[in-house]
């Protein structure tokens, strides 16, 4: 048997409403890796609905690494929903234009840049990510958080805002999982590790 297309929508038979994420995507400032899929309780459309916020004037990316874990609702805040927070007023004057049209001459929004999701990464229902965070390879985002800083690697976090919870293993087993970089083996390899790959790290290393 072989393993599943990356390059298939849906890897389910007879279930629309899981996708494999990069081949749903027609925004070319959202980039997925091979293998994450999204799961929709309704629609897998909506994923790109769930990422607010993003205007191409802007150009900031989504980046989503391989093997990722997305849940249904899971929303991305990008850029565009950025305001200034060190003028008096947030207000933004210059978008409704006529005698307010000046208003940002000379000033820029804030802007955070590319929001970037490692491998390996589960992010669950309902869960938002703020703009300009990056989240490590092997994360846990638990339903409902609300991720506005970092987050390390192999770590499980969760509420609002988003806190460390605990790390899934040892800094030494978290190190060997990020030397190791299984999701970048080649498919058959990895195929042939499936059952260590479910069991306990000290199985894989």
């Amino acid at each position: 048997m072989k393993a599943p297309n990356p390059n298939t929508l849906f890897p389910l038979p007879n279930y629309k409403k899981l996708c494999f994420l990069k081949n749903h995507i027609n925004n070319q400032n959202i980039i997925v890796g091979d293998y994450t899929y999204y799961d929709d309780f309704e629609d897998v459309s909506n994923f790109e609905k769930n990422v607010k916020y993003h205007f191409d004037f802007i150009g900031d990316k989504l980046i989503i690494g391989k093997f990722c874990m997305i849940a249904s609702g899971a929303t991305f805040i990008m850029n565009g929903g950025n305001h200034l927070t060190e003028a008096s007023t947030a207000y933004p004057f210059a978008i409704f234009g006529g005698a307010w049209q000046d208003a940002m001459e000379g000033k820029t929004y804030p802007t955070k840049g590319d929001t970037i999701i490692g491998n390996d990464v589960w992010i669950g229902h309902d869960a938002t990510i703020m703009p300009g965070v990056y989240i490590g390879d092997g994360a846990i985002i638990a339903s409902k958080a609300v991720v506005t800083k970092n987050v390390e690697p192999y770590t499980i976090v969760g509420g609002n805002p988003a806190k460390l919870i605990k790390k899934r293993f040892s800094e030494d087993t978290i190190s060997k999982l990020l030397q190791l970089k299984w999701w970048d083996w080649e498919i058959k390899k990895i195929t042939e590790n499936v059952e260590k790959l479910t069991s306990n790290p000290e199985a894989l290393l």
